[in-house]
C-alpha cells in the first residue's frame, strides 16, 4: 500500500498538543480555521499570558481541525499546561476548555470529545476530529479528588502528574530528587484515576516518580511526549530502563517532534526515525506512539499536514504495514481501551 493511502486508512492518534492555549494567545483564534474572537472578553489565560508569536520553523498554527483532517490525525490529546497559572491552576484549565467549547459552538465545528475509547473509532468513521481533553501538571486538580471527579465528568481523560517543575503529586524532571517517588496525594491521585478511568501521563516526571507511578498504577500509563535518552541526553527523554519498564506496564511513549528531544545538534526527521528504531529494539514496537507537541515546541515538522512523512519514513525503513499502524495510533488506542474504557 502506498504511504499516503496507508496513512489515510490507519487510525492516527497524537498524544500531545498545546493548541488550545496557543489559539487563545494568538488572539482567540478559532480552531476551526480562520476566524478570531478578538473582541471576546479576555479570560484567565489571556490575562495571565502575553500574546504569542508564531514559532520559528513552523506554520503560524501547527494544528487545528482543518490541519488535522489534511494531516490524517483522527484523534489528538488537547492538553492545557497549568504550570504558570500559580494560584489559579484550575481556573486556567477551565478557561481553556471553556474557550474550546465556545469555539466549537460558535464555529459549528463537527468534532467529537473523546470520553470512551469507542469514541475514537466513531470519530474516524464519521470523519470528525476526535479531541481528548488533558491537563498537564496535577496542580490543576487543586489537590482534591473531588475536583478530579468533576474534571472527569466534564470530559477530561488524561492528566500529566507534573510539568518540568514539581507538583502536588510528584517531582518534575527539572527538580528531580533521587529516591523520591510520588507524594501521598500523588499516590491517591493515580489510584483514583485508575478507578475513574483516566489516563496517567508520566511525561515530565522525575525518574523516581516515574518508577513509583508504575508500581502504583493498576492500568497502563502513557508518556505522552518525549524520546529516547540513549540517542539524545535530555532529562525529558526516557532511559532504556524506563522504556523497558514502560513496556512491562503495557504503556506507550508518544515520540515527539521537539527538536532538542530528537538531537542536540542535528534534529532531522531521519534522526527522529532513529528514535523509533531504538525504542523498537529496546522495548518493542507495541510501546511506540506519536506525541507531536504541536504548538508547544514540536517544530521538527512544520505542521500537522506533514505527518504522512513519518509514515513514508517508517515504510522506507522496512517497518511492516501492521507495525506502522501500531505506531501511528493502534498502540495508543489499545492503552485507551485499557484505561478510559
Amino acid at each position: 500500500m502506498e504511504y499516503g493511502e496507508l496513512h489515510r486508512d490507519a487510525l492516527v492518534v497524537d498524544s500531545h498538543n498545546d493548541t488550545i492555549v496557543a489559539h487563545v494567545r494568538r488572539g482567540h483564534l478559532s480552531l476551526n480555521g480562520g476566524d478570531s474572537y478578538a473582541d471576546r472578553h479576555p479570560g484567565t489565560i489571556a490575562f495571565a499570558r502575553s500574546l504569542e508569536e508564531p514559532r520559528s520553523g513552523a506554520s503560524p498554527m501547527q494544528i487545528d481541525y482543518p490541519l488535522m483532517r489534511t494531516g490524517g490525525i483522527d484523534t489528538g490529546f488537547f492538553a492545557i499546561d497549568v504550570t504558570l497559572a500559580r494560584g489559579s491552576h484550575l481556573a486556567y484549565a477551565m478557561d481553556g476548555f471553556g474557550f474550546l467549547l465556545h469555539d466549537r459552538d460558535q464555529s459549528g465545528a463537527e468534532v467529537t470529545i473523546i470520553r470512551r475509547a469507542a469514541d475514537v473509532l466513531a470519530a474516524k468513521e464519521a470523519g470528525r476530529p476526535g479531541l481528548l481533553l488533558a491537563i498537564e501538571h496535577a496542580d490543576g486538580t487543586e489537590r482534591s479528588l473531588n475536583v478530579l471527579r468533576a474534571l472527569y465528568e466534564m470530559g477530561v481523560r488524561s492528566i500529566g502528574l507534573t510539568h518540568n517543575v514539581s507538583s502536588c503529586a510528584a517531582d518534575g524532571n527539572a527538580e528531580a530528587r533521587d529516591g523520591v517517588g510520588l507524594t501521598h496525594f500523588g499516590r491517591a491521585l493515580v489510584e483514583e484515576m485508575n478507578r475513574l478511568g483516566m489516563l496517567v501521563d508520566l511525561a515530565h516526571v522525575s525518574p523516581s516518580a516515574f518508577f513509583s507511578a508504575l508500581e502504583i498504577s493498576r492500568r497502563p500509563v502513557i508518556f505522552s511526549h518525549g524520546n529516547a535518552r540513549a540517542l539524545c541526553d535530555h532529562p525529558r527523554n526516557l532511559t532504556d530502563a524506563q522504556l523497558r519498564a514502560l513496556a512491562d506496564n503495557g504503556g506507550v511513549i508518544g515520540l515527539s517532534f521537539v527538536p532538542f528531544f530528537v538531537d542536540s545538534e542535528r534534529p532531522t526527521l531521519e534522526r527522529f526515525l532513529d528514535h523509533v528504531d531504538h525504542v523498537a529494539q529496546v522495548a518493542g514496537v507495541d510501546t511506540i506512539g506519536l506525541g507531536s507537541d504541536f504548538d508547544g515546541g514540536g517544530t521538527l515538522l512544520e505542521d500537522a499536514t506533514h505527518l504522512p512523512l513519518v509514515t513514508r519514513g517508517l515504510l522506507e525503513r522496512g517497518y511492516s504495514e501492521g507495525d506502522v499502524r501500531k505506531i501511528l495510533g493502534e498502540n495508543t488506542f489499545r492503552v485507551l481501551q485499557d484505561t478510559i474504557g
